[in-house]
């Protein structure tokens, strides 16, 4: 499995806490931590400073509480225990999955599942409520999809779609139909 890694396995940046206009960077290859900055100051005794960067094994920087409070100072706990999660070999397989590989997946999944699935990520979230998704989901329960029901989607969200009841569907399909034939008979007069 790991073999399906990159060779940065994450990669981020930001700017110091206030007052502090210094700049971050923080990479983890494979086999080290690298974390890099720039200080960024009118102060005359910084104007020469150079960027630094200090790279650190997995190993080392599990052991390194120094670099550990400065990481968690500047970029906050999650992402420090994302690093550690990282440096122990705690990879999330699931989370480097291509998104049309993620749809598929969860198009299969119980409603229920796809909820709950929402609430792990921003990512998951985007992908548990996008329209790809819910098109796949009404593929899968209704075999065809009209061209009539296809456009009422697009006007009213997949997932809008895949919730309203069998009535108001008719109900707004027949809306439609009126109003497509009011807009044909318009250009005809």
């Amino acid at each position: 499995m790991a073999s399906l890694l990159q060779e940065n396995l994450f990669e981020t940046h930001a700017q110091a806490p206030a007052p502090s206009k210094d700049f971050y960077q923080l990479i983890v290859t494979r086999t080290e931590v690298i974390f890099r900055w720039w200080k960024i100051s009118l102060r005359s005794e910084f104007r020469e400073a150079k960027p630094g960067e200090l790279k650190e094994s997995h190993e080392y920087f599990l052991d390194d509480p120094s670099l550990q409070i400065q990481i968690a100072v500047v970029f906050g706990a999650n992402i420090l225990e994302h690093i550690f999660n990282l440096c122990r070999g705690n990879f999330d397989f699931l989370e480097r999955l291509p998104d049309p590989l993620l749809l598929y997946i969860i198009s299969f999944l119980e409603l229920e599942d796809i909820a709950r699935l929402s609430q792990v990520s921003h990512r998951f979230k985007t992908i548990c409520n996008s329209d790809t998704l819910w098109e796949k989901i009404v593929q899968n329960l209704c075999g065809a999809i009209t061209a009539e029901m296809r456009a009422l989607a697009q006007e009213v969200s997949w997932k809008q779609f895949f919730f309203t009841n069998k009535l108001q569907l008719q109900l707004q399909l027949r809306r439609r139909r009126k109003k497509q034939a009011d807009s044909k008979k318009a250009l005809t007069k």
